[in-house]
């Protein structure tokens, strides 16, 4: 597989991650103020995952979607972190440490595939990595 599209789907799983992952925890919260913010962080995954779909399009590509195991195991450890905590805190710590993996694989990625992958497609990287990032320092107010 070429740079673009495994940069790409890359984006594309971690988005669609981001969005499954907010969409299971939006229902557990009875605080208002918290569910706000994951809803505006399900408004930036859902469009960040647009645009990577508009993009392997664009490029002739073909999107990837995150594997059943990989969904069904994120599902559950969700579910089980939640299952005695589900306070706003113990949920922005969860975000947290998720979004904390997340910008080390951008930053990662990033450096592996500039100057190999398209401008347009590492630009979109790099946005992916703003909003990981302005998701973890806006989440440490919760806790």
């Amino acid at each position: 597989m070429n740079a673009d599209a495994e940069l790409l789907n890359f984006i594309y799983q971690n988005s669609q991650m981001g969005v499954e992952t907010v969409n299971q925890l939006l229902p557990m919260t009875d605080n208002e103020s918290f569910a706000n913010h994951l809803k505006e962080e399900l408004e930036e995954y859902t469009q960040i995952h647009e645009e990577a779909k508009e993009l392997l399009n664009q490029h002739g590509l073909k999107e990837k979607e995150i594997g059943a195991m990989e969904k069904v195991m994120a599902y559950l450890t969700i579910d089980m972190k939640t299952f005695v905590d589900k306070s706003a805190s113990h949920m922005a710590e969860m975000l947290i440490r998720g979004g904390t993996m997340g910008v080390i694989d951008c930053i990662k990625r990033i450096g592996q595939y500039e100057g190999e992958a398209q401008k347009d497609i590492v630009d979109l990287m790099k946005k992916l990595l703003k909003i990981e990032e302005n998701h973890i320092e806006r989440l440490k107010k919760v806790l």
